[in-house]
């Protein structure tokens, strides 16, 4: 059984080293082209939502994705960032990024973390909030407090990791795994196999800035992007899902795992691609996996 790895969040050497190995490890895997993960028609893959820091759901989702049982066991990531669950008014959700980064960097053909849009804000020091204030205020407030004048080296590896991380998983069945999907058409498709450049994070038409905060599920539009992308079935997170899991519309399926009904679901990567409804009904509630440690 996989386990979360031992690590001293407090000290920053340690920090920084787990952020630069996993960003090497991300830019060199054999799997990605440009800035996506190509994932072999074998093994599985285990989709995730929107993790948020939420307490004991990390844990839980590494548990499930049985790492070590096999290399052909896969885990998607993404959203790790600013929870509800702060100290003295600070996040230190920096401690689920660093998690993910060592992951990354031991299991790096295994672990896909993917960008999302409180990732970019973080990077980029753009206010962005659920409703509890500046997030990535408080979130420098807690690199600040445990840090203190490292704070900005461990920032700085911080970005590096956020920078290196990919825009989508996709699978040879036709799953297209990404934080999103652009709510608009008039963004650069070519970023999806080629490096990222600063121009593709910035608003409103970069491909990163498009995929990480387009909300847009209007049907048409849905079926318009799986066939300029090729893809059978989008599984991404960023909307809300009340019961952890729902299809909006024909060919999306959005799951969140930030909320005590939220679930993963696990899908297999030599068989055809399930239906968004076998999908659904496959979802297993994080809740559960946490009551067993």
């Amino acid at each position: 059984m996989t386990a979360l790895p031992d690590l001293n969040f407090l000290d920053a050497d340690a920090m920084i080293d787990s952020f630069e190995r996993a960003a090497e490890a991300m830019e060199a895997s054999p799997l990605r082209r440009g800035s996506t993960v190509h994932l072999p028609a074998r093994g599985r893959i285990l989709a995730t939502g929107d993790i948020h820091d939420f307490p004991g759901h990390l844990e839980a989702i590494v548990r499930l994705a049985e790492l070590d049982e096999s290399p052909d066991h896969h885990v998607m990531l993404h959203e790790l960032i600013h929870g509800e669950t702060l100290v003295g008014g600070m996040d230190i959700s920096y401690r689920n990024l660093a998690i993910v980064a060592e992951l990354a960097s031991r299991y790096p053909l295994q672990v896909h973390p993917l960008l999302a849009n409180h990732e970019l804000a973080q990077c980029h020091r753009m206010s962005v909030s659920k409703g509890g204030g500046d997030q990535v205020a408080m979130f420098d407030d807690g690199l600040d407090y445990v840090f203190n004048d490292r704070a900005e080296e461990v920032a700085t590896a911080i970005r590096e990791f956020i920078l290196a991380m990919p825009l989508v998983l996709r699978a040879e069945n036709g799953l297209w795994c990404s934080h999103s999907v652009p709510g608009r058409m008039d963004f650069d498709d070519s970023a999806f196999d080629r490096a990222l450049v600063l121009e593709d994070y910035q608003s409103p038409s970069g491909t990163a800035w498009c995929m990480v905060w387009g909300r847009l599920q209007d049907p048409t539009h849905i079926q318009a992007l799986l066939k300029r992308f090729d893809a059978k079935l989008f599984v991404v997170g960023h909307c809300h899902a009340e019961m952890g899991i729902e299809s909006p519309v024909d060919g999306l399926v959005v799951i969140n795992s930030d909320h005590a009904r939220g679930v993963v679901v696990s899908i297999e990567l030599s068989k055809p691609l399930p239906s968004a409804d076998e999908i659904m009904k496959s979802a297993m509630p994080l809740v559960l996996y946490r009551a067993l440690s």
